[in-house]
């Protein structure tokens, strides 16, 4: 028997990711209710993310917005935005990497 665990990206309305300076990366997860929200919240905890990011869970940031149903994530970039080793300039690839949690 197999079991099917649902992806973040397929549950949500939208996972966005983007520079929040040269020096974070700021994740946005727009859920379609509050209910939503917390589910989303608890399967993406502090140190679930610090462990998919590859960052000490101390440097997650987390901003829950209930009345928006959004959850924001920030932590440090791996490098700086444009030095030689940013394989991602505009911090926009991550939230490819979010849509695939498993909830």
């Amino acid at each position: 028997m197999t079991f099917h665990m649902d992806k973040l990206g397929d549950l949500v309305i939208r996972v966005r990711s983007k520079n929040a300076g040269p020096f974070w990366v700021t994740v946005d997860i727009f859920c379609k209710n509050l209910e939503q929200m917390n589910k989303i919240s608890t399967a993406c905890s502090s140190e679930r993310i610090a462990r998919l990011v590859a960052v000490p869970e101390s440097s997650i940031k987390r901003f829950e917005i209930p009345y928006l149903s959004v959850i924001k994530i920030s932590f440090p970039r791996p490098h700086p935005q444009g030095s030689l080793k940013d394989r991602d300039m505009h911090g926009a690839q991550t939230a490819l990497l979010f849509e695939t949690i498993d909830v």
